[in-house]
């Protein structure tokens, strides 16, 4: 693997992604910021901002946006954007109901005064509380919220989980549910589907990822990243998931490469992959 220095964005961000020519960049609160990919090269003291603005019904359903990514199904035919999904992840921890296994999707508009968002669906995780599938049996898991990938190839929806007892990261597929499924959610006034076990396609598992951080789908590998800035017990790396062997093909260390600051954001623009840490700096990644 080569690391290439590429750019600066703004700072304590976490996941975003790509799509025809932008970068939507999320923090944990629900702000998107977005960048257009002709400014972003080589900006070292920070690169334009396009836009901002916060995520629709935000006041009510913040999502974390641990892992963000586009899907492959356009809200109606003429969207410029494919849905764009981000998730839950551990915003409502200490809430009555934490909300764990929830990834919120959202339509995506560009207007005459910049981008908007329509909340259009929430898919939930049912059995996050199955220790036979989804939890340690016998013990609590310290991130047991669930992250999320899309194959947007392929049409395929990934949810994976840190299982402590086990010192393994478990991955399950499901078909990516249509926009129009669900049924409405009172609460939010939103279409919520939800995920059952029977509704797995197949689910493995890999090495285990210490806190996993952001994730994408690429070709049939998923990239996953992990771990905080300077630690020892949980270092900044990267992972490479072969989705057709179901095994792990590739684990980094960011150390090794010149960085060992927090990573957050990783996804692809075309072929080129691009990574970016909690401190706002943006590298390309080659393997």
């Amino acid at each position: 693997m080569r690391i290439e220095p590429f750019s600066k964005i703004i700072g304590g961000r976490q996941d975003g992604a790509f799509y025809n020519g932008y970068f939507f960049s999320l923090n944990n609160q629900g702000l998107c910021t977005v960048y257009k990919m002709e400014t972003l090269e080589n900006q070292k003291e920070g690169a334009e901002i396009f836009d901002e603005f916060v995520m629709d019904k935000n006041d009510i359903l913040s999502p974390h946006s641990n892992a963000v990514m586009f899907g492959n199904e356009f809200y109606e035919k003429e969207d410029e954007f494919p849905l764009l999904y981000t998730n839950i992840y551990n915003n409502y921890a200490s809430a009555d109901n934490p909300l764990k296994g929830v990834c919120l999707a959202y339509r995506v508009q560009k207007t005459d005064a910049g981008f908007k968002t329509t909340l259009v669906q929430m898919i939930e995780i049912d059995f996050v509380e199955d220790e036979k599938l989804w939890k340690s049996e016998g013990q609590e898991d310290a991130r047991p919220y669930g992250n999320f990938t899309i194959d947007a190839e392929n049409g395929i929806y990934y949810a994976f989980t840190m299982r402590d007892k086990e010192e393994a990261t478990r991955f399950f597929s499901f078909d990516l549910p249509k926009a129009d499924r669900g049924e409405i959610c009172e609460k939010y006034n939103v279409k919520k589907v939800v995920l059952y076990a029977n509704d797995i396609r197949e689910y493995f598992d890999c090495g285990y990822q210490h806190f996993i951080q952001g994730a994408c789908c690429h070709k049939g590998k998923i990239y996953s990243l992990e771990g905080f800035t300077n630690s020892v017990d949980n270092p900044a790396a990267i992972r490479i998931i072969d989705t057709k062997l179901k095994k792990e093909v590739c684990f980094k260390k960011f150390k090794d490469f010149g960085t060992d600051v927090e990573p957050e954001m990783i996804d692809f623009e075309n072929d080129t992959c691009y990574y970016t840490d909690h401190h706002g700096n943006m590298y390309k990644l080659f393997f």
